[in-house]
């Protein structure tokens, strides 16, 4: 499972990211960061590959993706 982190407040609301993620993963907020902008969001954490295609993309470095270990792996 992965951990995806954007960082609502230096997003411009480009779209790169939601037109890269192969998931569909990624909606444009329909709240507005301070600078007036719609900020991408995850819909789902769960559906999330990993692939880090919208980190890539992001032409602002807005985006972070966090390997979450599963129980089974931290109690191994």
């Amino acid at each position: 499972m992965f951990r995806v982190v954007i960082d609502q407040q230096r997003c411009k609301g480009c779209g790169l990211c939601v037109e890269f993620c192969p998931q569909d993963n990624i909606k444009l907020s329909s709240a507005m960061n301070q600078a007036g902008y719609h900020p991408a969001c995850i819909i789902s954490e769960e559906a999330c590959t990993g692939c880090q295609m919208c980190a890539l993309m992001c032409p602002d470095v807005c985006i972070e993706i966090y390997r979450v270990k599963a129980e089974a792996e931290v109690n191994a």
